[in-house]
């Protein structure tokens, strides 16, 4: 009670001294990591391999913690390896010697070329680093990075990881590490030293065995002997002894066929600079001992040429211009004007008083008016100049981008035949034009959906490009395009068939544009047989339709010079001699038949008949059944297609909107069925059927009262639905022969309608059409100059640009980052093909006998491209090294030459320049030392440790990274 009783105030607040503090629990997430990649104990791996560190696969794991409000990110760099046996797991626990220190002294994997920067300084296969997480924060001040450090320090302890752990330092640029390795009786300190200018006497081997003498501090006399690697690097920069063998294209060549050297229809290739900058040779000195070699600062043994290792790589020129890439690049960013063909073209600068206008009315009127027979084939240079000579007159010579050479020039490449005498069918040069089905080029234009490489869109597409980059740019192509579509015109209204193009339906597996011109050429096609008094084609429909020529079917042609129009315009004129208009109506029906009374209606001619259908007979006429001849369905373009399911998908899912799509889907059958009733007077929807979908009629063999076999059938089951359409139609239909019947395709109509596609496309709508052809010519262009290289490395490089182009350009608007993707694999390509001609021109593979040699060189050039260093057999007495002992022999002779000219009236430096110019090898431009040793630390009872230490020495930079292990059981 009388502890209830105390008042509230006297309860005080207990606090708990023993919380973790912020170190702490950085300190422990770092274990938790540690722990969590089961980084703990020790366990030996396969004695390194020589050169594993370049070839073998390294991967890393990523975590993220935090000291307080500052986050580190950490993360473990690892060798894949195979797991060790049980052996050497019992070794491990033998051996206190922790992995990474036996890593130290190994001697297979010294200066490799593409590694990690700790394991090019420390021969490392397995390290943990930490650093900020981000790029910006840096740990600067010496109390910072000591609490890092002894973090770190407290983690191994704790955990008994036996990787070492790095932290890192200063500003990221400068790859400052610090870190520590601990193991049962033994660690490890990695410290690390980062100049801007190298003290002289630390530029030579002797300044810097004094450096890792004293660091070790080693009590035994004499000191164990200390093994020594070098590497010194020499960067020759003069190809004054070897021209870039590639010449800037000639842009005035264009008049004479050729734009840039080159044909018309092809695209360069090539860069415009030498690809490679440098070449850069380490001569290395593997194994030597400390007395053998002497390098100070009077006399140095290390000559390269006694180097028992060369070892070469090549520095490719940063973004080098390059033809390929620059055509297609400039071609992309037409996809980005916004201008119309006018507004480029400068119309709106046209007189108050519409004068020009009146001159373009007129030139028109005269490009398309009709041409008295016979007709005269007219080229394009001829008549589309001189149907726009009042409109050039108005316009300044400086207005037009193209001279009249010039286009004419393009334009003869585009249509062969305006130079012909005789007008050509189009159907041989299109015919041939068609890749085979089987051939690589089918497969690129059908994945790119382009067009067939020698068709008329391809081709244009190509020239369009040229005169981007050679001539006038945007306004070029706008006056280019001006001309084609003037050309379409004048081919529409004068009946002369496009070149190029294959024959026959829009090929919807091409571009929308090669479509368009496509189903113009169908136009052309119908208009011509109708001006010249052919019936177009019928055939057989369903099962037998074969669409073959009717040359046979003269007496069923209408009257010669009389077009379709003339009948479909007039229809009735033609019944005019039925007597009996209702019972010639109903005459595809029983009832009909019935009143006839005969096998032929009185006075109902058959009309349009092809020829007999095998020994088919009409059921209730008994009369042979007749294939008569009908209408070709329209061709479509994929937006029409596209259109014209929009419309249908609209009319919703009623009875009426099913019911009016049924109808609209079925004008092709009603034309048949019309077709089929005027070839065939008598007939009924069964013959019908039996025709045009054999397998809707049912037949089967019954026995009848005289015991003989009779074959009797019925339609099928989806015929007898109520309301079928096939019957509806048959109802409707009326004995109308194709050729009087309404056209189901409006040629007219449907060339307008691609002259006007054509005639409003800007530019930009122009190149986006065209992008997927420029693609798959430089596709093509990078695959013929590969296969005079063979690089392995293009070749896998151009199947990925192929599967990518698929994917992206079967859209119809690809985004702009995967095209500029593409042609940036395009341009990696050209570059790297023309990086391969530049190594051969330098390295005289051509010139090389005999045959095994110049082999040699050629596969130690194509390693130059695959690989990040390539070693030179025989060092520098082998071929390959004997060709790079020239080379900086005649950059040395030139730079000597420059120098005398340069400064001719100073003795000294003369004097200086006369020794350099003795030397067949510059000064070396970066120097890269290893001493290794092993000796007991810190007492002479101490177990022999390994220790090491890197250096190198560049121009403007001067680095020691050493590692020195102490025997903490015996200290």
């Amino acid at each position: 009670m009388a502890a209830d009783s105390e008042p509230e105030s006297e309860v005080f607040e207990i606090t708990d001294f023993t919380t973790a503090s912020e170190w702490e629990r950085f300190i422990s997430k770092v274990e938790e990591v540690l722990n969590d990649w089961k980084l703990i104990g020790n366990s030996l791996g396969a004695p390194l391999e020589k050169g594993v560190f370049t070839t073998g696969t390294w991967e890393e794991k990523s975590d993220e913690i935090s000291f307080a409000d500052f986050k580190f990110s950490v993360t473990h760099h690892f060798l894949v390896q195979e797991s060790s046996d049980k052996e050497g797991k019992e070794k491990a626990l033998e051996d206190a010697i922790p992995q990474s220190l036996q890593d130290l002294l190994c001697m297979n994997n010294d200066f490799p070329p593409r590694a990690h920067c700790l394991v090019r300084w420390y021969g490392l296969r397995e390290f943990v680093v930490i650093a900020p997480a981000a790029n910006n924060d840096a740990v600067l001040s010496e109390s910072k990075c000591n609490l890092l450090l002894s973090s770190v320090s407290i983690a191994l302890g704790n955990t008994g990881c036996q990787v070492p752990l790095f932290v890192q330092i200063q500003h990221k640029w400068r790859r400052m590490y610090v870190g520590e390795c601990q193991g049962p009786g033994v660690r490890t300190d990695f410290e690390m030293v980062h100049l801007r200018k190298v003290p002289n006497q630390y530029t030579h081997l002797s300044g810097l065995l004094d450096i890792f003498k004293s660091k070790i501090g080693c009590p035994l006399t004499p000191l164990p002997p200390v093994s020594i690697a070098i590497r010194l690097t020499y960067v020759l920069q003069d190809w004054q002894q070897c021209f870039w063998p590639q010449q800037p294209p000639d842009i005035d060549a264009l008049v004479g066929g050729e734009v840039g050297g080159l044909e018309f229809g092809k695209l360069p290739f090539g860069a415009c600079e030498d690809p490679i900058s440098e070449l850069h040779l380490a001569t290395t000195w593997p194994h030597l001992t400390e007395g053998i070699i002497v390098d100070n600062d009077v006399y140095s043994d290390l000559d390269p040429i006694q180097a028992p290792h060369w070892a070469v790589r090549v520095r490719k020129a940063d973004n080098p211009q390059c033809l390929l890439g620059d055509f297609v690049t400039e071609f992309f960013k037409i996809c980005r004007r916004k201008e119309s063909t006018d507004e480029i073209l400068g119309r709106s600068s046209l007189d108050e008083d519409g004068r020009e206008i009146a001159d373009i009315t007129q030139a028109l009127s005269k490009l398309t008016e009709p041409t008295p027979a016979p007709i005269q084939k007219l080229s394009v240079t001829n008549m589309v100049h001189s149907a726009k000579k009042k409109i050039r007159k108005h316009r300044g010579a400086e207005e037009s981008p193209l001279n009249n050479d010039v286009l004419n020039s393009i334009l003869l490449f585009l249509f062969p035949d305006a130079a012909s005498d005789k007008p050509s069918d189009g159907l041989g040069s299109a015919a041939s034009s068609a890749p085979l089905p089987d051939s690589e080029d089918y497969t690129l234009y059908n994945q790119f959906k382009s067009a067939p490489s020698d068709s008329l869109t391809y081709k244009l597409a190509l020239c369009l490009c040229m005169i981007n980059f050679y001539h006038g740019g945007v306004k070029g192509v706008a006056h280019l395009w001006q001309e084609f579509v003037l050309e379409m015109r004048f081919r529409w209204e004068n009946n002369y068939w496009i070149p190029g193009l294959a024959p026959g339906a829009p090929d919807l597996r091409c571009c929308l544009l090669h479509q368009k011109l496509q189903m113009l050429n169908c136009c052309i096609e119908r208009k011509k047989t109708r001006d010249e008094g052919k019936v177009t084609g019928g055939g057989e429909a369903g099962k037998g339709r074969q669409h073959e020529a009717l040359r046979e079917m003269e007496k069923e042609k209408p009257e010669v010079g009389k077009s379709w129009d003339s009948w479909s315009d007039s229809e009735d004129e033609f019944f005019e001699c039925l007597s009996d208009t209702e019972d010639l109506k109903g005459s595809g029906s029983e009832g009909g038949a019935k009143k006839a009374g005969s096998k032929e209606m009185p006075g109902w001619k058959a009309e349009g008949r092809l020829r007999p259908h095998g020994n088919l007979m009409l059921l209730r006429a008994g009369e042979p059944l007749y294939i008569p001849l009908t209408q070709e369905p329209a061709p479509m373009t994929e937006d029409l297609l596209e259109e014209q399911s929009e419309v249908l998908a609209k009319l919703g899912t009623s009875a009426e909107g099913a019911h009016l799509r049924a109808r609209m889907q079925s004008a092709c059958l009603l034309s048949d069925m019309e077709s089929f009733k005027a070839a065939n007077p008598g007939c009924c929807l069964e013959d019908f059927v039996r025709w045009y979908s054999p397998r809707d009629y049912v037949e089967e063999e019954v026995v009848d009262e005289q015991g003989q076999v009779v074959r009797t059938g019925e339609l099928s089951a989806r015929m007898k639905i109520p309301g079928n359409m096939w019957v509806e139609a048959w109802e409707t239909a009326k004995a109308v022969p194709a050729r009087r019947q309404r056209r189901l395709f409006d040629d007219t109509r449907e060339a307008e309608k691609v002259l006007h596609y054509l005639a409003i496309q800007k530019p930009a709508d122009l190149a986006r059409h065209l992008l997927p052809c420029i693609i798959h010519a430089a596709v093509l262009k990078v695959k013929e100059e590969e296969a005079l290289e063979e690089i392995p490395s293009v070749k896998k490089i151009i199947k990925q640009i192929i599967s990518h182009s698929s994917k992206v350009l079967r859209f119809p608007n690809p985004e702009d980052k995967k095209l500029e993707e593409i042609i940036h694999q395009i341009t990696s390509v050209e570059a790297t093909v023309a990086r391969a001609r530049s190594l051969k021109a330098k390295f005289g593979t051509e010139r090389c006998e005999p045959a095994e040699e110049r082999e040699d060189l050629e596969r130690f050039v194509s390693c130059l491209l695959e690989q990040p260093e390539v070693a030179v057999v025989g060092a520098g007495r082998g071929r390959a090294g004997s060709v790079i002992h020239k080379l900086f022999v005649s950059a040395q002779r030139a730079a000597a030459v420059a120098a005398l000219e340069e400064e001719p009236k100073r003795s000294g430096s003369l004097e200086e320049r006369r020794q350099n110019s003795a030397s067949d090898f510059p000064p070396p431009a970066g120097r890269e030392l290893i001493l290794r040793t092993s000796v007991p630390r810190p007492a002479p009872y101490s177990k022999a440790l390994p220790q090491r230490m890197y250096s190198v020495l560049t121009k403007e930079d001067f680095r020691l990274a050493g590692a020195f292990s102490t025997d903490t059981s015996f200290f």
